[in-house]
């Protein structure tokens, strides 16, 4: 099939943008960067929107820079800007394996992380980071510009804080304090697919312990989220087999798992606890 007929639109500025954004939207507009969720839907006619406001041409947009103890991504960076390290220390290495998992090449040759921000998937990779790094993403419209902070932009599976007029500009993901460790694990049937659960998971050790521990899953329910009871269970003790099981007992218990009908609840809160381990045994140094 192909798209229902739409008015295209292509600003040359962020404020063009948004000055578009707020005439079009209200009539079921949206905005165009890597559409790689929002083309395929609209190539089988579940989406038909009249307007497609395209910021592909805006300039800047698509910086990677750090700045004030942040990596600033902007609205155009691509997945596959992160195939190599973009920032010092273990956040590079940690988003060059994350970005690997992302659909296929094609998919991140055009996807963009703060698209996949705005798309609210689920089992997003970049989600999941935001999330579990505490980042925050930057919102434009006509009334001005506001931060929001990820954990707050996720509100559900595909829902997001924001309003339909506003332009998701850019992301900023706090850099990490010196002597983090990072692991990272998703599992799925096959490669490209979505993931049935992933886990993050992020600590520091001092004096033969762990602290400033970090557990994010994703994949699992509406929508990715730190497990507060897995990074309890792991602050002050020993890395190692006793406190990564007792993480992984502490996140599935926490777990809301979603259902659908290959995968039910059970087999989903398994696989997150399982996971958990994995990342955290990638974490040792």
């Amino acid at each position: 099939m192909k798209p229902a007929a739409f008015e295209y639109h292509a600003p040359a500025t962020v404020d063009d943008a948004v000055a578009l954004l707020a005439e079009v939207a209200p009539d079921g507009g949206r905005v165009l960067a890597g559409g790689q969720s929002l083309v395929p839907t609209m190539a089988f006619r579940l989406a038909q929107p009249p307007h497609l406001v395209d910021i592909n041409g805006i300039a800047g947009l698509d910086r990677i820079e750090e700045a004030g103890g942040r990596l600033v991504i902007g609205a155009l960076a691509r997945h596959a800007a992160f195939h190599a390290p973009v920032a010092e220390g273990p956040l590079g290495p940690l988003m060059a394996e994350m970005a690997r998992h992302i659909g296929h090449a094609p998919i991140r040759a055009r996807g963009t992380f703060t698209g996949s921000l705005a798309q609210a998937d689920p089992a997003s990779e970049w989600v999941l980071l935001a999330v579990t790094l505490g980042a925050s993403v930057t919102a434009q419209s006509i009334r001005g510009s506001r931060e929001i902070a990820a954990a707050d932009l996720i509100q559900g599976a595909m829902t997001t804080a924001l309003t339909e007029d506003e332009l998701l500009t850019e992301a900023c993901v706090p850099l990490p304090a010196e002597g983090t460790h990072f692991g990272f694990a998703e599992f799925n049937r096959r490669a490209g697919d979505f993931a049935l659960a992933m886990a993050l998971a992020a600590y520091r050790i001092e004096d033969g312990k762990i602290t400033d521990a970090r557990i994010g899953i994703g994949g699992a329910e509406d929508r990715p989220r730190r497990i507060g009871q897995a990074e309890a269970a792991l602050d002050g003790a020993a890395p190692g087999a006793p406190a990564f099981e007792a993480a992984a007992r502490a996140v599935a218990e926490a777990l809301d798992p979603m259902e659908d009908h290959a995968t039910d609840a059970a087999y989903r809160r398994e696989l997150a606890a399982a996971l958990t381990i994995r990342a955290l045994k990638r974490a040792q140094p």
